[in-house]
């Protein structure tokens, strides 16, 4: 359906592996640990759902393993290939070829065209853009007649499909997903989580999307929960209110865990 033949990275059979994860916050009274020796493995091709109480550490996992933060200790192997520990630098140009980024923000440059700013990611790696790449992927997302448009005339659906589209076009090993839908109304919502389905299905990308929302988890093929920086339970294939009724029962467990102490994190 895409047609995209970009020139990624060399697909892997395992798009991400995380081993003993851990980040611990220096702060002023006490070290906070938010991952605490984290190890999971999602194949290529597969749709993840994050999902956690408050605090847990869901944006901490995907910040360590998308390279936007440095764990504390363990590795990150995204596509086969381990996040550089060389410096900012070494590390930004291993994202910029690995790994995709979809926000609640759609953190979109104002004065660029939605195709200048789908295209911007290769312009900043020096690459040539993939002009018939872009006009493919927003054929596919349904929004090529807003090519030449800027962010201010579009909805914001319409934006966080422009988004997509730029995570997509480079064809990263990982899309990270973190509440993308947080922002909109359901129905632009269910939208942007069809897309998410779509680029699993047609495209074979890798998704990774932490959200909140039990609705927005079951769309992936499987759930991971987290609890006090720690992966607690796993469900495959989820229904909506299956993945409701864990996220009860853990919420109970952490909150009587940390009855009187004045700890939740």
């Amino acid at each position: 359906m895409y047609g995209v033949t970009t020139a990624g990275p060399p697909r892997a059979a395992e798009a991400l592996r995380l081993e003993a994860l851990t980040k611990v916050y220096e702060g002023t009274s006490r070290p906070v640990t938010a991952l605490d020796a984290v190890s999971l493995t999602l194949p290529a091709g597969s749709f993840t759902s994050v999902m956690g109480p408050s605090g847990s550490g869901k944006s901490t996992l995907l910040q360590c393993a998308a390279g936007l933060e440095t764990p504390t200790s363990g590795r990150v192997l995204v596509g086969g290939e381990e996040l550089p520990s060389g410096g900012e630098a070494a590390v930004t140009r291993f994202r910029r070829g690995r790994v995709g980024f979809v926000f609640q923000q759609y953190n979109l440059v104002p004065y660029l065209t939605v195709a200048q700013n789908v295209t911007l990611p290769q312009r900043l790696a020096g690459r040539r853009p993939a002009r018939k790449e872009c006009a493919t992927v927003l054929g596919v997302l349904g929004i090529s007649e807003l090519a030449e448009r800027r962010p201010a005339e579009l909805s914001g659906g319409q934006q966080q499909r422009v988004a997509i589209a730029r995570a997509l076009v480079s064809r990263p090993a990982v899309l990270f997903a973190d509440e993308p839908t947080g922002a909109l109304d359901t129905a632009s919502g269910r939208q942007v989580l069809r897309l998410l389905q779509e680029a699993v299905r047609e495209f074979g990308q890798t998704v990774v999307m932490v959200t909140h929302d039990p609705v927005a988890a079951a769309c992936a093929e499987s759930v991971v929960f987290l609890a006090d920086g720690r992966i607690v339970d796993r469900l495959a294939a989820p229904d909506a209110d299956e993945v409701a009724r864990r996220m009860t029962r853990l919420d109970e467990v952490v909150a009587s865990r940390h009855a009187g102490t004045g700890a939740a994190r």
